[in-house]
């Protein structure tokens, strides 16, 4: 079966960097566009970054970009979150997610086929 596990997370000071990694199995890795959303506690999940399944086109929410890259391994089966300058209101639960040959709407989680369990990332001030 399909399974994406997250890692990396913990708490930082605001100001420092985190590298979140995600390990999926069960699927072609390579035939998936893959996401970032996260969840902070009382509030709506929300999209954080994606990158295609040919690696070709990312996207980024606005809140994040300039401070975080998601990158993919196709031969690990990867995907990675780098981000720096953390900010307090990035502390959230964060989960990576796959969409199978996802090219529109990457910011969209009902396009998401398959869900990690999250990994935890706070950020003190």
């Amino acid at each position: 079966q399909v399974q994406l596990v997250e890692s990396g997370g913990g708490l930082v000071q605001a100001g420092g960097s985190l590298r979140l990694s995600c390990a999926a199995s069960g699927l072609t890795f390579s035939t998936y566009t893959m996401g970032w959303f996260r969840q902070a506690p009382g509030k709506e999940r929300e999209f954080v970054a994606a990158i295609t399944w040919s690696g070709d086109i990312t996207d980024y929410a606005d809140s994040v970009k300039g401070r975080f890259t998601i990158s993919k391994d196709n031969a690990q089966n990867k995907v990675y979150l780098q981000m720096n300058s953390l900010k307090p209101e990035d502390t959230s639960v964060y989960y990576c997610a796959a969409n199978y040959r996802g090219t529109f709407y990457l910011s969209v989680s009902i396009n998401y086929d398959y869900w990690g369990q999250g990994t935890q990332v706070t950020v003190s001030s």
